[in-house]
């Protein structure tokens, strides 16, 4: 058991609610943000409830610093203390056309709404929680993708976006040593929601990997809580995909 307070950001739903339950199951009390999935919060919630876990939900969009910050600070005056931070809100918005060949077709506002997500909203989490962290010598892990090792993904400016947060997490653990521990765990093909209507795609994908076996929210869950209480892991990348990227 390892009791603490977590906060994990994109907890409503696939790898965030998954992340949420296993460190509430570990003993932790959670605050977890949604931004625009309320009922899919307000179902974690109730999940976390119907098993006599510690969790809040709270909504703030990781692109706005001052939301962030409020939702930190009012963990610590609930909790007092901060021993973990989950980085795991993420957008992948359609690209017209949907081709990553087609550079034409990637609008600024596009890049724009991924980076503020992707990137820029791990960093506000991170500042955020930062003095906290280092008094509980606690850790950050962050969500990356292998989209972000081999550049083919769900879209040209996520991919660039997960590269970039693989490089926020190698600058973090160093900015943040001794005291606080960061790094990344990289999924591969997850089952989640946002397969809904590419089962076909989906389908392709398992039987290229090693394993056979789709990756689930809760396997890369266990491997996050896994990272995040380890105490000699810092700067480093851990892919899950089940031998995808072999």
């Amino acid at each position: 058991m390892h009791e603490g307070v977590a906060i994990v950001t994109g907890g409503g739903t696939g790898i965030g609610r998954a992340t949420v339950l296993r460190f509430a199951e570990a003993g932790a009390q959670v605050v977890f943000s949604y931004s625009r999935s309320e009922r899919e919060a307000e179902d974690t919630v109730a999940e976390s409830e119907r098993r006599g876990l510690r969790v809040r939900a709270v909504r703030a969009d990781v692109r706005d610093a001052h939301a962030v910050d409020a939702m930190v600070h009012a963990a610590v005056r609930e909790h007092g203390r901060i021993d973990w931070l989950v980085n795991n809100a993420a957008v992948s918005p359609p690209v017209p056309g949907g081709s990553a060949s087609d550079l034409e077709a990637i609008p600024d506002d596009v890049w724009d709404t991924v980076l503020a997500v992707n990137v820029r909203g791990a960093f506000h989490a991170a500042r955020a929680t930062a003095p906290y962290l280092r008094a509980s010598r606690g850790a950050i892990v962050n969500i990356g993708s292998i989209a972000g090792l081999t550049g083919e993904g769900s879209s040209l400016p996520y991919a660039v976006s997960k590269a970039a947060l693989h490089g926020l997490t190698k600058s973090l653990a160093r900015a943040l040593a001794p005291e606080v521990r960061v790094s990344c765990v990289v999924p591969g093909f997850v089952m989640t929601r946002w397969w809904a209507g590419r089962e076909d795609v989906a389908e392709r994908v398992r039987k290229r990997s090693l394993l056979g076996e789709p990756t689930t929210p809760e396997d890369v869950a266990q491997l996050v809580y896994n990272l995040a209480t380890q105490r000699a892991v810092t700067s480093q990348f851990v892919v899950i995909d089940g031998g995808q990227t072999a």
